[in-house]
């Protein structure tokens, strides 16, 4: 009985340790800066949380069968490029254009999985492998040269707010809500979960392992299809730097969020406080006008310490 006692107080505190930490660093933070509080910095706050929050999600469900995907940034990039040159040109609609870049994504998605999964190759080596080729490809498109002008239609994707809730926070809502029940209600997220929790054992049982693999990487590229469209409607712009080092941030509100990187153990709310709280470390530090290089070894002592704590919990 004690140690039941013992493990649900474990549970209870990895569970719920997080909303509390976050509540704690709004209320700090709100002591610190006057503007933290005010309705436009907290909407700013959730349109940034939006994008890292779909990637992250993506990441998750790659995290939760033992692999890693370094390659979101560059595939937000290029997709983004490829649907802001699509509308500049204005000779197709604009759902058809959204369609097409969360397409890509799942197309260079794929391109990982397979790899992975049919030629047993590393996850690290695959997606960073595809981190340089959907970078390269997006400079090739873009000349290195951001491409404008896209429709006022378009750009409410990333700045308009229905009911005074940003487009991208509902978009984020979808797609948890979305990746939650594909997780926890269908056969596909038990064997998600049965892949990382032990990869010989779910073979054993009749589980396509190999399928699954792929399939979610698949899925973490449909996520940076979606986040490709949300950031080049925010900015206006198809970048070719855009999402450089979201991959960073991806894994660090996965990590936190209290998914295992050596998978098998992992929940999505978890990933969504993760990323809330890494949006609200990041808006703080812009508020009190720290500098981006301090910023970035701010982050970086962050995922140390969600992987360390990761580590002591695998032990």
């Amino acid at each position: 009985m004690k140690e039941m006692t013992k493990r649900f107080d474990r549970n209870w505190v990895q569970t719920y340790m997080l909303i509390f930490i976050v509540i704690g660093l709004g209320i700090i933070l709100s002591f610190i800066s006057g503007n933290f509080l005010t309705g436009t910095n907290l909407l700013n706050v959730l349109r940034q949380i939006s994008i890292n929050g779909i990637l992250a999600i993506g990441m998750t469900i790659v995290c939760l069968t033992g692999g890693i995907d370094l390659s979101v940034g560059s595939i937000v990039a290029f997709s983004g490029i490829i649907a802001a040159g699509l509308l500049r040109d204005k000779e197709y609609p604009i759902a058809l254009i959204v369609l097409i870049a969360i397409a890509i994504g799942g197309l260079l998605g794929l391109y990982n999985g397979y790899f992975v999964a049919y030629w047993n190759a590393a996850p690290f080596v695959v997606t960073l492998s595809m981190m340089t080729i959907a970078r390269g490809m997006t400079y090739v498109y873009s000349t290195g040269r951001p491409i404008s002008n896209l429709p006022t239609e378009f750009l409410a994707i990333g700045k308009g707010s229905i009911a005074g809730v940003p487009v991208p926070t509902i978009i984020l809502i979808i797609v948890f809500i979305l990746a939650s029940i594909m997780l926890t209600k269908l056969k596909f997220g038990r064997y998600v979960y049965a892949v990382g929790g032990n990869e010989n054992a779910a073979m054993v049982s009749g589980i396509n392992v190999k399928r699954i693999k792929m399939m979610v990487y698949v899925l973490s590229g449909i996520a940076c299809g979606i986040a490709a469209i949300i950031l080049t409607a925010r900015v206006s712009a198809g970048l070719p730097t855009a999402g450089e080092s979201y991959e960073l941030d991806a894994i660090a509100a996965t990590v936190i969020g209290g998914t295992s990187l050596s998978g098998g153990r992992g929940r999505l709310w978890g990933t969504i406080v993760g990323a809330i709280l890494l949006g609200i470390v990041n808006n703080g530090l812009d508020l009190m006008n720290v500098s981006s290089f301090y910023q970035q070894i701010v982050k970086g002592l962050i995922i140390l310490g969600a992987i360390l704590i990761d580590s002591k919990r695998n032990q």
